[in-house]
């Protein structure tokens, strides 16, 4: 069975650093995309960023230039450094694992990300 175990969120101001990471468990995720996305209040949940096993790598514009996605394979972790953090970057961000063979994929809990002006 397929576990993402996220950690790293919490309250930060505006301009500081946060770093995410999910642990993924359950089988070999070489063909797997590994990603994150986000959901605010009121709001439907968007993409952050993905990245394949290969190291591409697809960011939405609004974080491009702040966030860094990357990924250990040997660990079956996906980080997230989140830079010059904004307030409208405050929402629950969701690790997202998605199989590039099959229509399948996992989603982790949620960590709540706040970020205060």
């Amino acid at each position: 069975q397929v576990q993402l175990v996220e950690s790293g969120g919490g309250l930060v101001q505006a301009g500081g650093s946060l770093r995410l990471s999910c642990a993924a468990s359950g089988r070999t995720f070489s063909s797997y995309v590994m990603g994150w996305y986000r959901q605010a209040p009121g709001k439907q949940r968007e993409l952050v960023a993905t990245i394949t096993s290969g190291g591409t790598t697809n960011y939405a514009d609004s974080v491009k230039g702040r966030f860094t996605i990357s990924r250990d394979g040997a660990k079956n972790t996906v980080y997230l450094q989140m830079n010059s953090l904004k307030p409208e970057d405050t929402a629950v961000y969701y690790c997202n694992v998605r199989s590039v063979l099959r229509d399948t994929s996992y989603w982790g809990q949620g960590t709540q990300v706040t970020v205060s002006s």
